[in-house]
């Protein structure tokens, strides 16, 4: 779903691509990555009257300006850059994938900001180093008759039409309707935005020195935001890698849709649909 395209300042001078649509609850979107650009738009279709969905592109990523610098705490000052620039007090955040830490991220940063976090195919708060293997191995199989091309496509420098089919491959082991994944993938990769390398480099480096830490823990123990982690039963992250979120946050619920793999919302959207719209309508905790 579109809207408006809006520039959004920064108070270190970069600019940010926005937008908003819908009616209702205001509703900050975060996407995936990091590196990546804003695919949220069906979110905001499903949600359109429910909620009025923002939407935006990190910095250096999609319609954004291309500038760093590249950090957590960057994001975070950027994503307040977005609240600002819409005139928001207190927001609900939609986070998916890389996105769902930094909606966390937010949260715990600015919790008077924050009335509700949606928290979609996130990866939790243990080090990663307990899941990744697990993903890597789930990875590979889902991408069968393909993985001999990704493999050779990711061992080489690419053209950009040969970056984005890598994309597009790796995208599509997400799915879990193997026979239409690269169909959903090919859709999830247009329009194509390429990219951002050293933003996804930079900022995974960080978030992999900062998981699994005893403050981080600690912190989440203290948020009392309400928060609803949804997960796709067939996501080819380990939905145990949620647990030690689940437990450490003293108001949360979950919800786990069969027949979805990490874009929940595209293979069971009537489920996303309801999961989302009763918490935000503060039909569940």
């Amino acid at each position: 779903m579109s809207g408006v395209d809006e520039a959004v300042p920064t108070e270190d001078g970069a600019r940010l691509w926005a937008t908003r649509a819908g009616a209702g609850t205001p509703v900050v979107c975060c996407h995936g990555g990091p590196g990546l650009w804003d695919a949220l738009g069906d979110v905001a279709g499903l949600l359109a009257d429910l909620a009025t969905v923002h939407r935006w592109d990190q910095r250096g990523c999609g319609r954004s300006q291309r500038c760093g610098p590249y950090s957590v705490a960057r994001s975070v000052a950027d994503l307040d850059a977005v609240r600002r620039h819409f005139g928001l007090h207190r927001m609900a955040l939609l986070g998916h994938s890389y996105g769902a830490g930094l909606a966390l991220q937010y949260a715990l940063a600015h919790p008077e900001h924050v009335s509700k976090l949606v928290y979609v195919s996130g990866n939790g708060i243990d080090s990663r180093d307990t899941w990744r293997s697990a993903y890597r191995r789930n990875l590979r199989a889902n991408l069968g008759t393909h993985l001999a091309r990704w493999e050779t496509l990711g061992r080489r420098r690419r053209t950009e039409a040969e970056e984005r089919e890598w994309c597009v491959l790796q995208f599509s082991a997400d799915y879990s309707d193997r026979e239409r994944a690269l169909e959903q993938a090919e859709a999830a990769a247009t329009p194509w935005f390429g990219v951002n390398h050293e933003c996804n480099a930079t900022i995974n480096a960080e978030v992999d020195r900062t998981s699994g830490t005893p403050e981080l823990r600690a912190a989440c123990e203290r948020l009392h935001v309400p928060v609803l982690i949804v997960h796709g039963a067939e996501d080819i992250r380990p939905d145990w890698a949620l647990d030690s979120l689940e437990q450490a946050l003293p108001r949360v619920s979950r919800t786990v849709l069969n027949g979805a793999g990490h874009l929940p919302w595209v293979e069971e959207p009537n489920g996303f649909r309801s999961a989302v719209g009763d918490f935000l309508a503060g039909l569940s905790a």
